[in-house]
């Protein structure tokens, strides 16, 4: 299977503790491309329609749905947890996941 950056698959982020967001939903795939050809995990933020603006949590419409990306829940996630390829998010939505993770991480 061929993961790609910023695609959304379906995810099973169970077991789950506390205030993890838990169940199987759908992901964006944050590592990159040459990291997600070599090895076995996967870097994911889940997506959520239950939340509201804050400042890590880019907005996202996806599949005629208004929610948010959960970047301040980023994991690791063996491929094995991936269930199915759902889609893509758009080049906004890109550009809001980046600067999000520059501001969170590296500003």
């Amino acid at each position: 299977m061929e993961i790609k950056q910023y695609d959304i698959y379906l995810v099973n982020l169970d077991p789950a503790i506390g205030s993890e967001i838990q169940k199987t939903r759908p992901c964006t795939v944050i590592s990159p491309d040459e990291m997600n050809k070599n090895i076995q995990t996967i870097i994911v933020a889940p997506m959520t329609t239950k939340s509201h603006n804050y400042p890590t949590r880019p907005k996202v419409t996806f599949e005629k749905k208004t929610g948010w990306i959960v970047l301040d829940q980023i994991r690791t996630v063996d491929r094995r947890r991936l269930v199915k390829r759902l889609g893509c998010v758009n080049d906004e939505t890109i550009i809001n996941i980046k600067a999000t993770i520059k501001e969170m991480l590296v500003d």
